[in-house]
């Protein structure tokens, strides 16, 4: 199995699937659609039923399912996979990112780690499903989101395959795995996000007369001392989970001015907030612009602050609702003879889409979130060998 596991990464990793984060750049190296037309035609070759549902043009969410030993309107269940499709950019990179080497243990490439090992671990065990015909088992929906690392727009769209009306296609899973390198443990909790842009105006002048101006960014830097005050002494004071840090604020992106010799008459700057699992992003974003507004309520120009809808705002994933799965599933691991601890981590997944959907939801899979997103990533063989068996034990200990 390890060869062909191996061999199944090594050609994903080949396909260029990187997400453009937003930005305005072009080349056959970007979205999710070469490996989409991938998918759909392994799939197919595999004799499996499969969909593709488009989140706009170039992504599509791929998804397949194996019929379970019971049919769902009989009672049985239904076990979702699920793993994204699409990698970081590789900007700064180390190592070919598509030259998927294997040296001394280790996988490199983009994606190698985060999560295309994991995509190939659950293709392993779905096939394995496929051509074993094993009894006793559910049935296991493979599905292969898009756009994860910039919005998770297509995890939020997969629950309309079994709670719309006009998309339904099989009964609401059971439970969902989603995907990422946790270094085998389950995580049952993490972290979700809002992120925002604040602006603020001023007036424009020739810099050698700047009192007849108003100096935008100097206006900015009087919203970021507050924020700054905000992220040390107040965010981490308005929620706590056992298994998961305290929220944390961010200011990570500026800019302002035209050139050198104008007083610039507009600044702006994003931010980002980690909100705690069970926390409201809405209510975050409330609060931090009510404080910055309170906190500047003397100055003249408060009014010409803005603060713009969020360009991402999602939840986290909260562990209320997955204590059965995720004991059952930590005990397979265990069984196995790996850590499978129950954990809580700080970044934020697809996990949060299907949890906002009502369904028990862990996240697992090979690597360390260490690696994802260097300039070399990689992960370790042994990791993918073991999840790989570890997704399929997962399925057939589940019980149709």
């Amino acid at each position: 199995m390890s060869d062909e596991l191996f061999s199944l990464l090594q050609e994903i990793v080949r396909i260029p699937s990187v997400n453009p984060m937003g930005r305005d750049v072009q080349g056959d190296i970007y979205l999710e659609t070469k490996i989409n037309d991938w998918l759909d035609n392994w799939f197919n070759e595999l004799g499996v039923e499969y969909r593709r549902q488009t989140l706009e043009l170039g992504r599509d969410n791929v998804i397949a399912i194996v019929p379970g030993s019971v049919a769902p309107e009989d009672g049985g269940k239904v076990l979702m996979l699920e793993a994204h499709q699409d990698t970081v950019p590789i900007d700064g990179m180390t190592i070919d990112p598509f030259d998927p080497v294997m040296k001394d243990g280790l996988m490199y490439g983009r994606g190698s780690c985060d999560i295309k090992g994991g995509m190939a671990c659950m293709l392993t065990a779905f096939k394995r499903l496929v051509t074993e015909q094993p009894d006793n088992v559910p049935t296991v929906v493979m599905a292969c989101s898009v756009n994860e690392e910039y919005g998770m727009s297509g995890a939020d769209i997969m629950p309309l395959l079994w709670q719309d009306t006009e998309q339904k296609w099989f009964a609401e899973p059971a439970g969902v795995i989603v995907a990422e390198p946790t270094m085998l443990d389950v995580v049952v909790a993490h972290k979700g996000v809002t992120r925002f842009l604040v602006d603020v105006t001023g007036k424009a002048c020739h810099s050698s007369q700047p009192t007849l101006g108003q100096n935008a960014i100097y206006r900015m830097a009087r919203i970021i001392t507050v924020l700054e005050d905000y992220a040390l002494n107040i965010v981490g004071t308005l929620n706590e989970h056992p298994l998961v840090s305290n929220p944390t604020l961010s200011v990570g992106m500026i800019g302002g001015g035209i050139s050198i010799n104008t007083v610039p008459d507009y600044c702006s700057i994003e931010v980002g907030r980690r909100v705690s699992p069970g926390e409201s992003p809405a209510v975050a974003f409330d609060h931090i612009e009510t404080h910055v507004r309170q906190a500047l309520s003397s100055e003249e120009w408060v009014d010409d602050i803005t603060f713009h809808k969020p360009t991402i705002s999602k939840s986290g994933l909260n562990d209320d609702t997955n204590g059965a799965f995720a004991e059952y599933l930590s005990g397979v691991v265990q069984s196995a003879g790996h850590s499978g601890q129950r954990i809580g981590v700080p970044y934020g997944t697809d996990g949060q889409a299907f949890y906002r959907a009502g369904v028990p939801t862990v996240v697992f899979g090979p690597g360390s979130i260490d690696q994802a997103h260097t300039k070399d990533e990689w992960i370790e063989l042994q990791q993918l060998e073991a999840a790989a068996d570890l997704y399929y034990q997962m399925i057939l200990q589940f019980g149709a």
